[in-house]
């Protein structure tokens, strides 16, 4: 197994459409889990792009995220994604969010790298299914 110290930091701002009360996720005007974890996602797969083919993408398999602190409107989020580990096909990561107060969320993520174009090929299959 290959191990690396690799991260990367993707940031974005709090807009109505990524709180809560506007994705479904909540009635409370704050920043949504499902955005923190999207954002998260983002960086991890801007990373695991470094080390795949170019026909290659990779796909989100795991999340295990605790989302500890509210985020308002109007604020810049981050969220860094570190590679903790790398075999063959499959990326472990360990990813933060944090704002201007400090950090908002963290925990694990998992991604597996496929071929793009047969990966949609397949989803595509089982849509007519």
């Amino acid at each position: 197994m290959e191990e690396k110290a690799e991260k990367i930091t993707v940031s974005e701002t709090v807009t109505r459409d990524k709180l809560a009360v506007s994705a479904g996720s909540g009635s409370v005007e704050v920043y949504a889990t499902p955005m923190v974890i999207a954002l998260m996602e983002k960086a991890a797969s801007e990373l695991a792009e470094k080390f795949i083919a170019e026909d290659y993408t990779t796909v989100g398999t795991a999340v295990s995220i605790e989302h500890i602190a509210a985020t308002a409107e109007g604020v810049e989020v981050s969220a860094e994604a570190e590679l903790i580990s790398h075999n063959g096909r499959s990326f472990e990561f360990y990813v933060t969010a944090y704002d201007n107060a400090g950090i908002i969320a963290k925990g694990t993520h998992s991604r597996f790298a496929v071929n793009a174009e047969k990966f949609l090929s397949k989803a595509k299959a089982r849509a007519e299914q």
